[in-house]
């Protein structure tokens, strides 16, 4: 599994990856291995304002359907509409075609509550190890 390192993660396994004053977020590569080839997204709207831990969408895999919560708060800027037709594209390619949404960063401190790429490849082996 790929995690890199530039990116920060939340313990609901979405990544975010800071541009300027903008947060783009997405499923992690452990998450979408562990549900199997996503069927569907729903995502939020643009406009939407999340705050962080707060459900913001979902995915349907075969296996199960998953929410998503938000790893920052701020307001949806962008969606990758894509998705909605070619879901599976979080499957192949989980941390640059398959982005599902992009925020704008109200509160850079909330970024202190999230791991680093090596913290988080060790949160997921305690996960593995559970199961």
């Amino acid at each position: 599994m790929d995690f890199p390192d530039e990116l920060k993660y939340s313990k609901e396994h979405v990544w975010t990856r800071i541009e300027g004053e903008r947060a783009v977020i997405g499923l992690t590569d452990y998450a979408q291995e562990t549900l199997g080839t996503i069927s569907a997204v729903d995502l939020p709207s643009v406009g939407d304002e999340l705050e962080q831990d707060d459900s913001f969408g979902s995915v349907e895999a075969r296996k199960t359907a998953a929410e998503l919560y938000a790893p920052v708060s701020g307001e949806v800027l962008e969606v990758n509409n894509e998705l909605e037709s070619s879901p599976e594209t979080i499957n192949d390619d989980p941390y640059d075609a398959g982005w599902i949404a992009i925020v704008s960063l109200n509160d850079p401190e909330e970024l202190k509550s999230l791991m680093s790429a090596e913290d988080y490849a060790d949160y997921v082996a305690v996960a593995e190890e559970e199961e």
